[in-house]
């Protein structure tokens, strides 16, 4: 069984973790209604994407 000979420090411990980070998704304003969309999602609202009816609408 693998046993570490010495604890892991704090210092590389949080290094090691420096790659946990969420990243903040990316949001850009409509062209039409000027609401704030995520890039490269349908809008559920509209139903649109890129410009171009791929959905119905909701009500």
């Amino acid at each position: 069984m693998a046993v570490p000979k010495r604890k892991t420090s704090k210092s590389k411990r949080n290094m090691r973790r420096s790659h946990h980070a969420l990243t903040v998704t990316n949001w850009s304003e409509d062209a039409k209604s000027g609401e704030p969309v995520r890039r490269h999602h349908v809008d559920l609202k509209s139903g649109t994407y890129k410009g171009r009816q791929v959905l119905d609408a909701r009500e």
